[in-house]
């Protein structure tokens, strides 16, 4: 099998990169935000936020029965049979999910999935250290980054006409504090890989952007 990783900040353009490579080399894709965001959602329909401790997120977890689904080329996460397709993008959501996925033992739930989803197919796994942690051996490595401020102004763009749309300064605000727990926290940090590409998508446009990874990957496969 042929693995490519893409790691990062948040609001770097991973996700929408690395479907777009999917598509043009045939590849499946597991997108591990959605994974770590279902767990999360899950989670705070059981609990509140302020029980985010290890004693309730071990009971929580252990039995929890994660599945990743493919209906053609679109991700479906449940977790214990619920899919919170819905949900996975709440602000909310996306301020705790860092939180809980800095648990180590919630970390090694979701890289059990990874790891076999990448034994079994020809995939890219996107997610936060994929290419350091998760699947250190693989073909391709990316990881993207970008300046808080145009990953502000790109997430304010998706929000602005939502229901209590925070303003592009707290949005700016929450992406710097996700980097800083995404980049010191002890288990799973958010570091490149040695062997990985850095990508910069401040400037440049998605298909700029995406023929240089799929050049970089065909320079891979001879």
């Amino acid at each position: 099998m042929f693995n490519i990783t893409i790691d990062g900040l948040a609001g770097c353009g991973k996700s929408t990169i690395a479907k777009a490579l999917s598509q043009s080399l045939s590849f499946k894709c597991l997108n591990t935000g959605s994974i770590y965001r279902a767990i999360t959602c899950h989670f705070l329909s059981k609990y509140s936020e302020s029980e985010i401790d290890d004693k309730t997120l071990r009971q929580f977890i252990q039995p929890l029965d994660i599945k990743v689904t493919f209906d053609k080329d679109i991700q479906i996460v449940t977790a214990d049979s619920i899919d919170y397709v819905a949900k996975l993008r709440d602000e909310n959501v996306s301020r705790i999910t860092p939180v809980i996925s800095g648990f180590e033992f919630v970390r090694e739930k979701v890289r059990d999935i990874q790891r076999d989803f990448a034994k079994n197919n020809d995939c890219i796994v996107e997610g936060r250290d994929i290419g350091s942690v998760v699947l250190p051996n693989a073909d391709c490595k990316f990881f993207f980054v970008a300046s808080s401020e145009i990953r502000a102004k790109r997430r304010f763009e998706q929000l602005k006409d939502t229901l209590d749309c925070p303003t592009l300064a707290e949005i700016q605000q929450d992406i710097e504090k996700r980097d800083e727990i995404d980049r010191t926290r002890e288990f799973g940090a958010m570091v490149p890989a040695d062997d990985a590409i850095i990508i910069d998508s401040s400037l440049d446009t998605v298909d700029q952007t995406l023929n240089r990874c799929v050049n970089l990957v065909n320079s891979k496969r001879i």
